[in-house]
């Protein structure tokens, strides 16, 4: 009788953890569903759009951004997902290099921004300088663009002028727009009271000196403005830099722990 009991424990004994499978697969899975939300959102953006893509401005489409994002996120979940499912030990070494990646990734781009800040403010400008550029070419970048600088409180990148680097905005005499040297309404300050926007608040600011278009607009360019606002909620910043890494981290450790089982697994039936 002992013998039989000792036989059956030795047949339903398993290395691989149910729990840590289990919990692998509905976080992976969580993502995953994520990510197909955030590629439906995406591609539901550019559709609505049905405009043609301008290679200048593809990398500052929000429509676009989020689809890239959803793609890669769907695939590394969905390895994942199937990976913990069917223990499937080259799908969950697929999914642990991919968030080991993206996670050394993320610190690296942390890292750089850190020690080479006079760079990266070059290459945030050059970002900054194509969204204004198309501003008006498209309603999702127009959109972005408006929340941030009426959440900031701020107007262009460096200041109120760069509005001059859009064609319609720009502030030459040649220029034939009728808001030539005029800023988006979004750079306005707001007006007590006021129950309707005011789209023409920002007409002929470029025109005027900075103490004088402090009057109606945020003179402050929206660089400045970020750094004043990291600088002032480093707790918050530093709440979010972790809320994204600790997923990754679970993700890659709780992968390499059922890698670890499942091949302990193999061994003992080999």
């Amino acid at each position: 009788m002992e013998r039989e009991l000792s036989l059956n424990r030795a047949e339903t004994f398993s290395f691989v953890n149910p729990w840590i499978r289990y919990f692998l697969f509905f976080f992976s899975f969580l993502f995953w569903v994520f990510s197909l939300l955030i590629v439906a959102i995406g591609v539901y953006a550019k559709v609505q759009k049905a405009t043609e893509t301008v290679r200048d401005r593809f990398l500052v489409d929000p429509a676009v951004i989020l689809i890239v994002v959803g793609v890669v996120m769907f695939f590394i979940t969905f390895c994942g997902c199937i990976g913990a499912l069917r223990e499937n030990i080259r799908l969950l070494k697929t999914f642990s290099f991919s968030l080991t990646l993206v996670f050394l990734i993320h610190l690296a781009v942390a890292i750089l921004g850190f020690f080479y800040s006079d760079q990266t403010r070059s290459a945030l400008e050059k970002f900054a300088r194509k969204a204004i550029v198309h501003y008006r070419d498209d309603l999702d970048l127009q959109n972005l663009m408006d929340y941030i600088q009426k959440e900031f409180k701020c107007c262009g990148w460096n200041s109120y002028t760069d509005w001059s680097w859009n064609l319609y905005f720009n502030c030459t005499r040649e220029n034939p727009s009728s808001e030539r040297c005029a800023v988006p309404y979004s750079c306005c300050t707001p007006v007590p009271g006021e129950t309707v926007i005011n789209t023409m608040c920002g007409f002929g600011v470029q025109t005027q000196k900075y103490l004088d278009a402090n009057k109606s607009i945020y003179p402050v360019g929206c660089a400045d403005r970020a750094v004043m606002w990291i600088e002032t909620h480093l707790l918050l910043v530093g709440a979010l830099t972790l809320g994204l890494a600790l997923p990754q981290i679970a993700g890659i450790v709780l992968s390499q722990i059922l890698i670890s089982q499942i091949q302990e697994e193999i061994t003992s039936l080999s």
